[in-house]
């Protein structure tokens, strides 16, 4: 239990001889039927009601040698796979979202690079995103009120192939090739149809190669990514026309994995068009347009960019005690994103940490943990822009149930994102708790527990979240799961928008309030080894009530108070006929700028059941029905019944879905 490893604690397995595994051959086609309905519109011909689908395509797996495996699929379909999650995500990045589909799941560990270990806004920065590759179409077609569009909500994967395994002298591979279509948008005018191209033909490569030494102990390797697209349309010059990522990684362990050093060193390179270019740096990851930067500026005659970043960590990772120290950066024009995942450029970061542990049993405890860590981040101006500090508890008692709470403090925050690419904006410190508490797992019912709670310092924010985990397992065949949740959180500063006024940019702000109730609910019945009944539901509710409007005037005052100016009655105005809000900054009496009223309620459902029928050992069956209900209202103000009415009231859409597949082996 000391230990820092697990699998390099494996034993060997000796006195086995003459063994000739079968180099063997699968080849998996499938067809794939679905009817899709929804509620018709009136006038759109892309919208009558009902949309029949087929498709057919072909897995496949051959065994190169005993240690390399090759797969490969042609037309890959997904429709078994369930939803993503519901979210409202009201800041300026992206959202992160888990793999399912099953053929990038299957040995994804040996294309992973992140590039730091788990903490923090970067925790998530990869060289590898999976879901890159069958992403959402990125442009959409700007359309007058008379024109109708139909458009793929995926990119359609034509093919991809991956080579993967660890060979008997050390050495980890894994190479992956895919290549996604060239989709259409189609565009309907008074009868006439026309199309766009909404995403250009794009090819993706990704190679990562390990080798352990020095009886596993070091480990070196290195990986290398590709993004070449295929862009013949001007409306696509947005998007870069190749992005290639490079990273080398090292990391050794001596005294019996007692302590380690790691390094890892990540550098990429975007070319494409001025406007592409331009747009990269002016994203959020970077916002190169900030008024108040010194060391970074757009330059709109680029047409690439050059970034790196890394992450150098080393510490005691068994024992009782055990504590560590990293270094991490990015450079301004680091980008991972054609093919990985970057949250955030232009920082460094480090972080130290230490901890005890006591595996032995003790009094009622089974195991126990206490830890502590400190972070601190600056910019590549050598802005100090963030710290913050980090207690935990964790322990099991001898009848396995669980205990964890921790507390930490974050002093400061120079937020240089909330603008949208205007000046930094500071934020004052915040404390905040979470506590959970779990049951035996190994129990029929088990249950868990988990709550957190955020206090801004002066009033300026507050949020507590709470939440249940219910497992039920009443027969070896049957489990329930049932996870309702909570969040409700006030704070003083969410931005609104952007205005030109007099030559001079306007950053308007408010206070929201934000209410969630959502519920993740699964039913798995194992009916027999051969078939099962999957099902996975999620009620969520949202609501976000802005109010007290403002004007940032001084950005960087260190009471919060003092960083901006809210509008009087006489400086705004609600129009409810067009329900806007009316700015008038000089007080002249005339309207300078406006803005929608951006409260809003949504709501949503997904569900997904399927039923799996191996009817052939490695042929499948899979009948799926899936529905969605979408809705929202411009009321901002919570109500849990007027929302769960109004999601009854949506009309559903749904997809029933037949896909079978036969297994031919070689």
């Amino acid at each position: 239990q000391q230990a820092s490893g697990w699998v390099s604690l494996w034993g060997n397995l000796h006195g086995i001889e003459d063994i000739k595994p079968k180099k063997e051959v699968e080849l998996i086609p499938y067809v794939m039927g679905n009817i899709k309905t929804y509620e018709k519109e009136e006038g759109n011909p892309y919208m009558d009601g009902t949309d029949p689908g087929f498709n057919a395509g072909l897995n496949g797996k051959v065994a190169i040698t005993n240690d390399l495996t090759l797969n490969f699929t042609i037309n890959p379909d997904f429709g078994q796979v369930e939803a993503d999650p519901s979210q409202v995500n009201l800041t300026a990045f992206e959202t992160f979202y888990e793999e399912k589909r099953p053929f990038f799941i299957e040995g994804s560990n040996i294309y992973d690079y992140p590039v730091s270990s788990s903490g923090g806004f970067f925790g998530r920065d990869n060289l590898f995103y999976s879901r890159r590759i069958g992403r959402r179409p990125q442009y959409y077609p700007d359309l007058p009120d008379d024109e109708y569009v139909k458009a793929p909500e995926f990119t359609r994967i034509l093919g991809a192939v991956k080579l993967s395994g660890k060979t008997q002298n050390g050495w980890s591979v894994g190479v992956l090739e895919s290549i996604t279509k060239n989709e259409k948008a189609k565009i309907s005018n008074n009868g006439e149809e026309r199309k766009e191209v909404i995403e250009p033909l794009t090819n993706y490569f990704n190679t990562r190669i390990q080798k352990d030494i020095n009886k596993g102990n070091t480990t070196i390797g290195g990986t290398i990514t590709a993004t070449n697209r295929f862009i013949n349309d001007s409306t696509l010059e947005f998007l870069p026309t190749s992005a290639y990522t490079q990273g080398i990684d090292f990391q050794n362990f001596w005294k019996e994995k007692t302590y380690y050093i790691s390094l890892k060193t990540v550098f990429s390179e975007v070319y494409g068009s001025k406007e592409a270019i331009t747009e990269l740096q002016e994203a959020p990851q970077r916002y190169y347009q900030r008024p108040d930067a010194t060391h970074i500026s757009v330059d709109t005659t680029k047409t690439s960019l050059f970034g790196n970043g890394g992450t150098v960590e080393g510490g005691k990772a068994s024992g009782h005690w055990t504590y560590g120290g990293r270094f991490t950066w990015r450079t301004p024009g680091l980008d991972l994103n054609d093919m990985g995942f970057l949250s955030l450029s232009d920082y460094f970061n480090e972080a130290v940490w230490g901890g005890y542990r006591l595996w032995e049993p003790f009094s009622i405890f089974r195991r126990m943990n206490i830890n502590a860590s400190q972070w601190s981040g600056w910019d590549f101006a050598g802005k100090h822009l963030y710290m913050g500090v980090n207690l935990n508890f964790n322990t099991q008692f001898k009848n396995y149930w669980t205990f964890g709470l921790g507390i930490n403090r974050d002093f400061f925050d120079i937020d240089r994102h909330q603008l949208r690419g205007g000046p930094a904006l500071r934020a004052p410190g915040s404390t905040g708790n979470w506590l959970n508490i779990g049951s035996d797992s190994r129990k029929k019912l088990s249950f868990g527990i988990f709550m957190h709670n955020r206090w801004g310092d002066d009033k300026y924010t507050r949020s507590f979240g709470a939440g249940l985990e219910i497992l039920y397992r009443p027969l070896d065949f049957l489990q329930i799961s049932i996870e309702p949740g909570y969040n409700n959180q006030k704070q003083q500063i969410i931005y609104v928008g952007t205005f030109d006024y007099n030559d001079e940019d306007q950053y308007v702000l408010s206070a929201i309030k934000q209410e969630i109730i959502s519920a993740d609910i699964r039913i798995n019945l194992s009916i027999t080894p051969d078939l099962s009944i999957q099902f996975w539901g999620q009620p969520f509710l949202f609501s976000g009530d802005y109010s007290d409007y403002k004007k940032v005037t001084d950005p960087l005052a260190d009471n919060w108070r003092d960083q901006y100016h809210e509008f009087t009655n006489s400086e705004i105005t609600y129009d409810d006929g067009d329900n806007m809000y009316l700015i008038d900054d000089n007080g002249d009496g005339h309207t300078d700028y406006s803005f929608d009223n951006p409260d809003f309620s949504f709501y949503e459902f997904r569900s997904n059941l399927v039923i799996r029928w191996e009817y052939i050992p490695g042929s499948t069956a899979y009948l799926v029905w899936s529905q969605g209900r979408t809705g929202d209202h411009p009321d901002g103000q919570f109500s849990f019944s007027e929302n769960v009415n109004r999601l009854l009231d949506v009309h559903p859409e749904n997809v029933f879905l037949l896909k079978i597949s036969y297994r031919f082996s070689f």
